[in-house]
């Protein structure tokens, strides 16, 4: 059996919530996070890096000295990749980093790592989170006595409006519903701090079937 730790809004222990090994998935599914996690960072990439090539260069249409006479080695154009100002050999053009993941290996890749978090226990149930005060000091009193400085992804069931006012001025903070996260959130940050109701909807999510 896992166990989470549950907590009142000051970060005081108030019981803890058994969740059976059999419902979370840690036999399989780790090459599935390695592929979810690296297609979601290469979606990020804007693939906007351009050079020119030689033909792209402006100017370089006249021999830039005569062929002989001069003692130099012959040229005939200004612009090539062996001259300032020339053409870029093999340098970086547009293109897009997207890669694609089956529907399938997404999912198994969520279970696995919320599955992994849980079984860490990694999870931590905060009760009455909905109701927290739209202050930041209210989120940073509580990450500072169950997180000690670590990142955290608050998960909820449905957003609240409080937590995003409160918790979106603190550095390594990031505010989620259990329906939008997603295996990068959930690999990225060591803590995730839930309500009830957000850990019975990403049970839900761990538990449907493939």
């Amino acid at each position: 059996m896992s166990k989470i730790s549950i907590c009142n809004l000051k970060g005081d222990a108030a019981g803890e919530k058994e969740i059976a090994d059999a419902s979370l998935e840690l036999k399989r599914g780790a090459q599935a996070v390695l592929d979810v996690v690296t297609a979601y960072r290469a979606g990020l990439r804007a693939g906007t890096a351009s050079t020119k090539k030689r033909s792209d260069v402006s100017g370089g249409g006249s021999k830039p000295f005569k062929q002989k006479g001069t003692g130099r080695a012959r040229r005939g154009s200004s612009r090539s990749p062996i001259l300032r100002g020339g053409g870029v050999v093999f340098g970086p053009h547009p293109r897009d980093y997207s890669k694609k993941v089956n529907k399938k290996a997404v999912a198994l890749a969520f279970r696995r790592a919320l599955s992994d978090k849980i079984a860490e226990g990694a999870v931590v149930v905060a009760d009455g989170l909905e109701g927290i005060e739209p202050k930041t000091r209210a989120v940073a009193a509580l990450l500072k006595k169950i997180a000690g400085g670590k990142a955290t992804l608050f998960v909820t069931a449905e957003s609240v409006r409080n937590l995003n006012l409160a918790a979106r001025n603190i550095p390594g903070v990031e505010v989620t519903t259990a329906a939008q996260a997603n295996t990068y959130q959930v690999v990225r940050y060591p803590l995730i701090v839930t309500d009830a109701a957000g850990l019975d909807a990403l049970q839900a999510r761990i538990s449907e079937e493939e």
